[in-house]
């Protein structure tokens, strides 16, 4: 199990790092500019609050940019959330399909090891990759808050990037129960999969009849503005979650150990 972990270690550890240092660059550059931009910010940080629906989708209602917490919460919040999100679902979207694709599971599943280890090996695979990524970019953005020598409430700032990590484990977990049934390429549908959850979650906070039910998507627990301005996130998102979680990797253990692989 440990060979089949190393080798999944190694055909992610390329996309592991062009994702991870772009979306953390781009978070410590953005960052960065708030030391430039901090004055401006200041004046705009009220207008910013009054434009409605807008204000409320990217939380500017209620939590001020003109804040470090709130220009990292609305701008980089943003950036770090997308970024890993599509990462995880890129990385999952194909976990076990490409066995298939590639007709390399003739090989694989000849050995002396169950469907199920081979599974286990390539989920733990992506959670350590999620869990570097998670640590690489959080590496940079604290680095950044050196650069210009102020930083949010590092309390609330670790449970994003916590939050944040486990949004991502419910999307790798949704993207490699889609993976078990298809016998093609999923990096598209992942990628497609992560926006459409954002998407939700952006409409959700728009449309007054819809915030009811955010609790349903990922991002409801993983919001930056939300955790930032210290709002009380509902059990109810957790228990989603994790419902989410268990119900789509037994799925995919299900459907997987059981399946006619194509040759």
């Amino acid at each position: 199990m440990m060979v089949l972990f190393r080798h999944e270690w190694k055909q992610n550890i390329r996309t592991l790092l062009i994702w991870s240092l772009a979306v953390g660059i781009m978070g410590m550059i953005c960052i960065c500019l708030y030391a430039d931009m901090a004055e401006n910010m200041a004046d705009l940080s009220e207008s910013f609050s009054n434009m409605g629906a807008f204000s409320d989708a990217f939380g500017m209602s209620v939590l001020g940019i003109g804040t470090i917490a709130g220009f990292f919460a609305t701008e980089v919040g943003v950036v770090h959330g997308l970024g890993s999100s599509m990462f995880a679902a890129i990385i999952a979207g194909n976990i076990l399909s490409k066995e298939e694709e590639g007709h390399t599971g003739e090989f694989l599943y000849s050995l002396p090891v169950s469907r199920g280890k081979v599974i286990t090996a390539k989920i733990c695979s992506i959670v350590s990759a999620l869990a570097v990524f998670t640590a690489v970019t959080c590496i940079f953005y604290i680095l950044g808050f050196q650069v210009i020598d102020t930083a949010p409430d590092y309390k609330l700032f670790a449970i994003f990037m916590l939050s944040q990590l486990l949004m991502n484990l419910e999307v790798m977990c949704i993207c490699i129960a889609l993976s078990a049934f298809v016998k093609r390429n999923m990096t598209g549908a992942g990628i497609g999969i992560a926006l459409f959850l954002y998407v939700y979650d952006l409409m959700g906070r728009i449309i007054p009849d819809a915030k009811d039910y955010l609790f349903i998507g990922p991002f409801s627990y993983a919001n930056a503005t939300d955790i930032f301005a210290e709002q009380e996130i509902g059990p109810a998102a957790y228990i989603c979650g994790g419902c989410l979680m268990l119900i789509a990797l037994f799925i995919t253990y299900a459907v997987y150990t059981k399946k006619d692989l194509a040759s």
